[in-house]
């Protein structure tokens, strides 16, 4: 198996080599570059082609929000997950709507920091956990559509896909949604599948949100 190449997007040099050396000993995970800006990043992300990058939000020069808007809308198959101090900052929020796939502390375990890479990588989103309703219920209060006027869905969701709806929106993980209802794994990651088909939203994040737009959850 090829690692999954990693571009690391932080101002703070130190803080990068810090998470260069954590990464360096998984043997999946290979640090392709590291950019101390935004533009930086773009530019090596064309060059490198990484499959996940780690984005810092405040940053010089280009920050880690409009970084991210590009990077999505030139290489859409280029994860990026947001690492911040605080939950509580504004940016977040706009680094999700930029196309941002991960949300996590930068104070995090470095297990959770490896789920959240891989998980990435296999095409899903990462929130973490002590925060995913905080960010779930925010993106909530700034839609200007009450669920009462929200569109209903051509094909509505089984029962069993609201459970797994109501389980992801707390940024549950397919293994985690399959141990709390009993399913197979293989199982859980096919009603996600047709869940976001049915919202029509392109990630798990996305799906969350606009479920809790339509009052779904």
């Amino acid at each position: 198996m090829r690692p999954i190449k990693i571009l690391l997007v932080d101002d703070q040099p130190l803080f990068r080599e810090g998470l260069r050396t954590l990464l360096s000993v998984q043997a999946d995970f290979a640090v392709v570059g590291e950019a101390g800006n935004g533009a930086e990043a773009i530019r090596l992300a064309r060059l490198l082609q990484p499959a996940v990058v780690l984005m810092d939000l405040q940053m010089p020069v280009l920050d880690g929000v409009a970084a991210t808007r590009q990077l999505r809308a030139e290489q859409p198959d280029c994860r990026v997950i947001v690492l911040t101090t605080f939950d509580d900052d504004e940016k977040v929020f706009d680094g999700l709507r930029a196309g941002a796939v991960g949300y996590l502390l930068k104070d995090a375990p470095s297990e959770k920091l490896g789920e959240a890479i891989r998980v990435a990588a296999r095409g899903e989103s990462f929130l973490q956990p002590s925060v995913a309703a905080k960010v779930v219920a925010e993106f909530a209060r700034l839609t200007n559509k009450p669920a009462a006027h929200a569109q209903t869905l051509i094909e509505p969701l089984s029962q069993r896909e609201r459970e797994i709806l109501s389980l992801l929106a707390t940024g549950a993980s397919n293994r985690e949604i399959a141990h709390a209802l009993f399913l197979a794994e293989g199982t859980v990651k096919n009603h996600v599948t047709n869940i976001l088909g049915k919202l029509a939203v392109r990630d798990r994040t996305q799906a969350a949100l606009k479920a809790k737009e339509l009052g779904l959850i």
